[in-house]
């Protein structure tokens, strides 16, 4: 009968969905599967899901929301409905909820094209490169020349250091379409990465011939730090900025990327103008409460005592193998990983999303949802719980890991945050916090726009407040665990690198090698920041470079208190 209806009525999204129903419960799932196709094209026609489209396209989550879960209550098997709250749960970052969504999804509906590549999304997104590429597979068998899940393709390969496979795509897919500005962005990305610095350039400059107002582009060439803008590509920045119809976004990026530019030219006062702007705008993008990261160290300083490690010793996974570079961004830790990479038996890889995910589940498990909450789930665990924890972060570390060298390095700096976590877990890694002089290190976060993740640095005061809770931390660390955690000061690296290095190299387990003093040759990909810079010789001239900037800094010394004056460039220990 209901076929019947279907052929009389094909239009009816309802009377699909309903004979997919039927013969699911029969047990004809590729027939069931096929029906749910013909719902979903003919979804349209649907007003219970054009409504909440419609919400979700004007981004009123709680009403496209409730008319979702309302669907779904009657039509639980509504794919339609089930994919759109899937791209409800990414928005409001519920990646788990998302993910779960689409696998149901695709079980009912498995040709279900469009919630695949959502759903290679959402892999993506939550750190699953290899199920990610999987989902992509399965899509370009059937749509080899599909420019978004080429593209889509490139970024996950990205994302486990396939550069040059990533780079040969792109190159093709601009061949085929080469009006795609963010594929143009993207190309550039992977170009500066893999040291294509002219080609990376020209990526950049392409995107902003396309698109006059792409901020991005223009941050992009400012971020290379080598990089120098004319006065034709600065009055246009200046130009693009005066157009009130541009939006935050582009606008946070020119004001980013003019305090690079006037910074070269000594006009510190307007650099400064543009980079102040710039970071209040993008803290209104993505707020912060720096009283969170300051009850999630307190957390960790009354869980982790002398007693907790001494209860745990001999507990976790007994592997040397990562190498793990902590601290605050902009302190040298990308000049650490060089010099350790440059030896032959140590792998540099990126900063590493390993940790951070392990925390989340973590987190979920924890009754609290109070800051520092999954500190309370590592306590309830017992010696193969850490074991285990320590074994899943080597398997989800292992596809950054393309040399077969004994050890690596995981240059994530937020993770001075998880040194407990990592001695539970990891008792034989290494940790090396990289140090740099509160007032360079907060003004170089502050100059610097970070794609995601370092939404404390969008504040003189929050990084003087973060830089002192991280300095308490690690301070209680060497006292409950003394000698666990090397210091390497930034200072010291520049002004005695032999010394420094042999240091570093000793503490490793690790014998000298001379390559490691002639960093700048190695070729590897480098995804941060400073990738042009350790490049090259280490330079003395970006030491003091912050007291240019000195008469704005006020905010930033009276956050950072004693802690400023009690640093010492050339200490080994907390201070």
């Amino acid at each position: 009968m209901l076929r019947t209806a279907a052929a009389r009525t094909p239009t009816q999204p309802q009377v699909w969905r309903a004979l997919g129903d039927r013969l699911l419960a029969a047990g004809q799932g590729d027939a069931a599967a096929d029906a749910y196709l013909h719902h979903v094209r003919h979804s349209v026609h649907d007003p219970a899901l054009m409504q909440a489209a419609a919400a979700l396209a004007a981004n009123r989550i709680p009403e496209a929301e409730a008319r979702l879960r309302a669907q779904l209550r009657d039509a639980p098997t509504d794919v339609v409905a089930i994919r759109m709250l899937a791209e409800l749960a990414v928005r409001v970052d519920r990646i788990e909820d998302a993910e779960n969504l689409l696998v149901r999804c695709l079980e009912l509906a498995p040709g279900f094209r469009e919630a695949r590549h959502n759903y290679a999304i959402v892999l993506h997104r939550a750190n699953k490169p290899v199920e990610a590429i999987a989902q992509l597979a399965t899509l370009l068998r059937d749509d080899a020349a599909n420019p978004q899940y080429r593209n889509l393709k490139a970024a996950v390969l990205c994302r486990v250091g396939e550069y040059a496979t990533a780079i040969d795509i792109y190159t093709n897919l601009l061949r085929e379409h080469p009006g795609q500005v963010p594929a143009w962005l993207s190309y550039g990305h992977a170009l500066k990465t893999e040291g294509h610095t002219e080609r990376a350039i020209a990526a950049y400059r392409e995107c902003i011939r396309l698109d006059p107002g792409f901020g991005e582009a223009y941050w992009s060439l400012a971020n290379l730090k080598t990089f120098r803008f004319s006065d034709n590509e600065i009055a246009a920045m200046h130009a693009t900025l005066a157009d009130e119809k541009i939006g935050d976004e582009h606008r946070l990026h020119l004001d980013f990327a003019l305090g690079k530019a006037l910074e070269d030219r000594a006009d510190y006062a307007t650099s400064f103008a543009h980079y102040a702007e710039g970071n209040a705008l993008r803290l209104k993008l993505a707020p912060y409460h720096a009283d969170d990261t300051s009850a999630r160290i307190a957390r960790a300083k009354q869980l982790y005592t002398r007693e907790f490690f001494a209860a745990r010793a001999g507990r976790g996974s007994p592997s040397p193998e990562p190498i793990f570079i902590v601290g605050l961004p902009r302190a040298g830790s990308t000049l650490i990983e060089q010099i350790l990479s440059s030896h032959s038996q140590v792998e540099g890889t990126m900063e590493l999303p390993e940790l951070t995910s392990i925390t989340r589940t973590l987190r979920r498990a924890s009754a609290s949802r109070e800051p520092g909450a999954y500190h309370d789930a590592l306590a309830r665990m017992d010696g193969a719980d850490l074991r285990a924890l320590g074994e899943e972060y080597l398997a989800r570390s292992a596809k950054h890991r393309k040399l077969g060298r004994p050890f690596f390095i995981d240059k994530m700096p937020n993770n001075f945050a998880h040194v407990g976590l990592i001695q539970a877990m990891l008792p034989n890694a290494k940790i090396i916090d990289a140090r740099r002089h509160p007032l360079a290190c907060g003004w170089s976060c502050f100059r610097q726009h970070f794609a995601r993740g370092q939404n404390f640095t969008y504040d003189l005061a929050d990084i003087g407040r973060y830089y002192r809770d991280y300095v308490e931390l690690m301070r209680h660390f060497d006292t409950v665990l003394p000698g666990r955690v090397h210091r390497v000061i930034y200072e010291n690296m520049v002004t005695n690198t032999e010394q420094v290095v042999r240091a570093l190299l000793d503490h490793c387990g690790l014998p000298f090698e001379e390559g490691c003093l002639r960093f700048f040759e190695n070729e590897r990909p480098v995804r941060t920041a400073s990738s042009e810079q350790v490049r090259q010789p280490i330079y003395q001239a970006g030491v003091d470079h912050w007291q240019h900037y000195e008469p704005w800094l006020g905010p930033l010394k009276e956050a950072l208190g004693e802690t400023l004056t009690r640093y010492e460039p050339t200490q080994t220990r907390s201070g």
